[in-house]
């Protein structure tokens, strides 16, 4: 029996080391997930030697783009980490502001720095707290300074990306409160201790602004 094993050895040879090297870095390519010596073992002709072929190929690896790793007991091929940037994606994800949303922030490009309670006493109805956050999250709004009555509450106010966002050099280039109030952005009521704006002045904003809320989507 240990005869008829050695006269098989002796028939077929293992291919020579550079031929191993290419059958190894095949294998490693072709898998979706590191892969054991013992699993290439049982995919190369008998004789083989796939640590010394991992290791040839593990060092012409090293200063090319792809990587030769070990992972825990596995092999695998990877993106060199210095290029790791190369395989980022960025995608924009585009999110349409909720009307509760885009009232919110038009009150506090207007009436900045104003409280969560002002904001509310506009709008009629309470500001949920997920509508701040996504505000925040947009860097479109801030937190200002508290203000100096009891509880000391939060201001917000916007922020310079918000004035970038829409072409503004500063708030007092938004549109005229007329538009937004007929596009139904804002409640007719003024701000609390506003003085009503009479049409007069309604319609000289008009002719000096523009309008800037028109269902704007977020990117």
């Amino acid at each position: 029996m240990i005869e008829e094993e050695k006269l098989t050895e002796s028939l077929f040879e293992a291919p020579k080391i550079d031929q191993q090297e290419r059958m190894v870095e095949a294998i490693l390519f072709a898998s979706s997930d590191p892969v054991t010596v013992k699993e290439i073992i049982g995919r190369l002709p008998h004789g083989c030697e796939p640590e010394k072929a991992l290791k040839n190929l593990k060092e012409k690896y090293k200063s090319r783009g792809i990587n030769l790793v070990k992972v825990g007991d596995c092999w695998a091929l990877r993106t060199a980490s210095d290029l790791g940037f190369l395989m980022q994606k960025e995608t924009v994800e585009v999110r349409k502001l909720s009307r509760a949303a885009v009232e919110t922030l038009a009150i506090i490009a207007y009436h900045q720095p104003v409280t969560r309670a002002e904001i509310e006493e506009v709008r009629g109805v309470s500001v949920s707290r997920g509508t701040i956050d996504l505000l925040m999250e947009l860097d479109w709004i801030k937190i200002g300074r508290r203000r100096m009555s009891p509880g000391r509450p939060v201001t917000f106010a916007i922020t310079q990306n918000f004035l970038d966002h829409f072409g503004l050099e500063s708030a007092r280039d938004l549109p005229g409160l007329k538009e937004l109030k007929s596009a139904g952005l804002l409640d007719s009521r003024p701000p609390p201790g506003s003085p009503e704006l009479s049409d007069e002045k309604d319609a000289e904003d008009d002719e000096q602004q523009t309008e800037l809320f028109n269902s704007e989507d977020v990117k």
